[in-house]
Parts: C-alpha cells; sequence; structure tokens
C-alpha cells in the first residue's frame, strides 16, 4: 500500500514543473480566509489549443479615412487618404497632437435604425489588429498586468506556445454580438474569422478540439459565439468553454453607472476628467448598453435614485432621456432588450468562475439628479462589478436545462476581483487548475 501511495507522486514527477505547481489543491478564497477546495490533478496532461477572448478595453484598432469622411475640426482630416493608423491602442501621443477631440470622433457610432445594426461614421473605417496572436492585445501603460498578459504568460509556462497551441481573438470593443433574430455586420466577420482560427489550430494539432477562454465581456463573446454555431461544429471543434467573470443576459448594475457618469475602464490619457470627457463617445457603443440589469434579475427595485424620481431596470428608456442620451433608448428597446431573456445553453462542457463576498454597487444615488457627479453608492454581494443575483440568474438557467447541467460546472472564489481574477496568484491559479482540467478531461 505504501507504494501505492507514492504512485502520484512519481507520476506527478513525470510531468512539466509549469504544470506541476498546479496540481496542489485548489483555493477557492482569498489568502487569510478559512477554506479551500479539491482540484482533480490531471496526470498526463496533453495540451489541447486554447484561444482566449479578452476583457472589453483590450482590443486594438486601427482606421482609415476616406474622402467621404467630413471631420468636425480641420485636424481631424490631417490624416485622410493616408492608410491605416492606429485608433484604439496606447493612445499615448494623443494629448502631444490634441487629437482626443478626433479620436472620440472616430472612434463613435452611429446606429442606423433602418438596418437595425451599428456602422461607424461616414467615410472612417476600422479594423482589429493583431487576431489571431495572444501577444496582441492592447498593453495599458498603467495596469501592464491587464488584458491576460498574466495567465498568457502562465500559460506557456505549462507548455503553450503562440501561434502554435495558444492563440487570440481580439474584436471591436464598441460592439457586442447578437442574439438569434438580430444582425451584427461587424460580429459576423468576427465569428467567422474565430471559426477559422478554431479550425486552423485544430489542424495544427492533430485534431484535438479547442478550448475557448473568455473574460469578462470576452466571456460573453466566447459564450455568444458557442451558441451561435452548429451543434456538429461544436463537437467536433469545441473541448470546453472556459468563462472568468463572463457578463451574461442578467446584466448588472455598473454598466448604469458608466453610461450615466461617464466610463472609468478605458485608458486615454490627457482626457480629464477621463469619465466625462469620454462619455459622449462611450454611450453610442452597443457595448455601453447590452449590460444592463434585467428586469427578471433585478425586478422593480429602484437601481438609480434622485430626488425627482426612482428608476428601476423596467424604466431604463426614461433614464436615458433624464441622463442627456434618449438616442440609446431605441437601440436598446431593439437590441439589449431582446438579450436579457437569452439564457440559450452551450451544449459543450462549460466551466463558469466567478468572485463573490466583494461589495458591488447595487444601487445608484444621484439625489440632485446631476449625473456628472459621483454617486452615492449601496452595495451588496458580487465580484465589484458583476452582482451575485445576476451570477445565480445565470447559473440556475444552465442548470434548467437537463443537457447542459451535465456539462456545467460554477465556481465561486470568495474574495476574487472582477477585474483581478485572472491576475491574483490565487485565484489566477484556480483558473489554470481549471484549464488544465479542461485539457485532461475525455
Amino acid at each position: 500500500m505504501g507504494i501505492l501511495r507514492l504512485l502520484p507522486l512519481a507520476l506527478l514527477l513525470l510531468l512539466p514543473a509549469g504544470i506541476r505547481e498546479y496540481l496542489s489543491p485548489a483555493i477557492d478564497r482569498a489568502p487569510g480566509e478559512d477554506g479551500g477546495g479539491g482540484g482533480a490533478a490531471p496526470g498526463g496532461v496533453v495540451l489541447h489549443p486554447i484561444v482566449l477572448v479578452p476583457g472589453v478595453s483590450c482590443s486594438e484598432l486601427e482606421v482609415r479615412l476616406t474622402d467621404a469622411y467630413r471631420p468636425s475640426l480641420p485636424r481631424c482630416g490631417a490624416m485622410k487618404g493616408k492608410g491605416w493608423f492606429g485608433l484604439w491602442a496606447n493612445c499615448s501621443d494623443l494629448p502631444a497632437h490634441h487629437y482626443i477631440p478626433c479620436f472620440m470622433e472616430q472612434m463613435s457610432l452611429v446606429y442606423d435604425s433602418a438596418a437595425g445594426d451599428y456602422r461607424n461614421l461616414p467615410g472612417v473605417e476600422t479594423r482589429v489588429r493583431n487576431f489571431g496572436s495572444s501577444r496582441g492585445f492592447q498593453r495599458n501603460p498603467e495596469h501592464t498586468d491587464w488584458c491576460l498578459e498574466i495567465i498568457r504568460q502562465e500559460l506557456e509556462r505549462v507548455g503553450y506556445r503562440d501561434g502554435d497551441t495558444l492563440f487570440g481573438a481580439p474584436y471591436d470593443l464598441r460592439h457586442a454580438p447578437p442574439v438569434p433574430g438580430y444582425s451584427s455586420a461587424v460580429f459576423s466577420r468576427y465569428f467567422r474569422q474565430l471559426t477559422r482560427l478554431i479550425e486552423d489550430a485544430s489542424r495544427r494539432n492533430q485534431g484535438r478540439k479547442a478550448i475557448l477562454f473568455g473574460h469578462s465581456f470576452g466571456g460573453m463573446v466566447a459564450l455568444d459565439f458557442v451558441r451561435s454555431t452548429p451543434m456538429a461544429w461544436r463537437e467536433r471543434h469545441i473541448k470546453h468553454l472556459v468563462l472568468a467573470a463572463p457578463l451574461t443576459a442578467g446584466g448588472f448594475v455598473q454598466p448604469v453607472q458608466l453610461f450615466a457618469s461617464g466610463p472609468d475602464l478605458l485608458f486615454v490619457p490627457g482626457a480629464e476628467p477621463l469619465a466625462l470627457t469620454l462619455r459622449p463617445m462611450w454611450r453610442t457603443f452597443e457595448s455601453a448598453i447590452v449590460n444592463f440589469p434585467s428586469p427578471a434579475v433585478f425586478g422593480r427595485r429602484p437601481l438609480v435614485i434622485t430626488r425627482e424620481r426612482n428608476y428601476s431596470a423596467d424604466d431604463m428608456a426614461d433614464f436615458f432621456a433624464a441622463a442627456g442620451y434618449g438616442a440609446a433608448a431605441e437601440p436598446f428597446r431593439r437590441r439589449a432588450v431582446p438579450r436579457m431573456g437569452y439564457f440559450q445553453a452551450p451544449m459543450v462542457p462549460t466551466t463558469v468562475l466567478n468572485g463573490v463576498g466583494i461589495e458591488t454597487p447595487e444601487q445608484l444615488v444621484y439625489w440632485d439628479g446631476d449625473f456628472d457627479a459621483e454617486p452615492g453608492l449601496v452595495n451588496g454581494d458580487g465580484d465589484e462589478d458583476i452582482n451575485l443575483a445576476s451570477m445565480l440568474a445565470f447559473d440556475e438557467q444552465m442548470r434548467r436545462q437537463p443537457e447542459q447541467n451535465k456539462l456545467f460546472k460554477t465556481i465561486k472564489l470568495r474574495g476574487a476581483r472582477h477585474g483581478t481574477i485572472v491576475t491574483e496568484d490565487w485565484s489566477l491559479k484556480r483558473v489554470m487548475q481549471e484549464i488544465l482540467e479542461a485539457n485532461r478531461i475525455d
């Protein structure tokens, strides 16, 4: 019996050093808290190709200005006819060239009511850089560990290699994938690209199925991509869907705050105060409204509180007008509201990791009706951004679908924050364990 007890240790020593580090018991709580968890050791790991889909601010965009572009300021047309140039990258040269107004104009979207879709301003053409590479995500100079940089390094430590077994799928952060019955020209192209990338990755790796990993908004993109594919294709090409802090159909309260007071998740040097400067641009994005709270999850509870009126999840059209951008009401009704009831199962093995136990906004108090000011916050449970109620609603909907329930695993990591679940050592370790476990499971 003593020899049998030593056998797992002997097998463990045969694995690459990087993998061995992830085979200790899983940690489900932040350091200093009681508890922990057990994670199966994926002995004899054979690496399946993995595609990383990053969060909303991690893709780089390039722009080309054609003769049809009519700039609001003469300097904004300086690059007309000069080919592609960086639009959304590290933005380090924007202040020096007084280009922030031009940047905002060229990043903004227009909702085409006739087409029921979003498009660029006339004469503005955009494309995403570095599709396919896990090293092609934006590098935020203030947060160099963002945009899956740390998890990429960890994956390489266990044997993954960029362009061989490790890939990246950046997307246009301004748009959102549509639910069935609706269209998005941008995401239709993106999904075709992602399909080809996964098929090529499988061919490179002796026909092995791919693991699709998404964080935050990228988790929603990865989930919607899988749901958009034919079932036969999924069964042939998708090994596992691993989602860290994904944005799901129940929505959450933070997008309401970002719409009201401006985004704090986009790094643009010289745009001060940042959130208010970028707010007009942000409000034109579909991604700004697509994850608003669902009435089915949040009910009639006031989410925005002012002296004159409260606004629940049912009152968002009125909230848009009160916040000064009533133009969002139509695309919200036509594109965001149908998503709120879209809980279709991906029907592939799926693991979802969420942080819990962190104070997370549940109500926003703009008592004087001043949406330029920071709101007072009434907090509840969640991961600092996503509300626990939304996470639980998604879990419940997945379990209600018997065929998916057999393939569904949900993990709550107490103390893991939305933005750092893939960067902090203890939570990253658990994410890596689940990726390696996905490699092992037949």
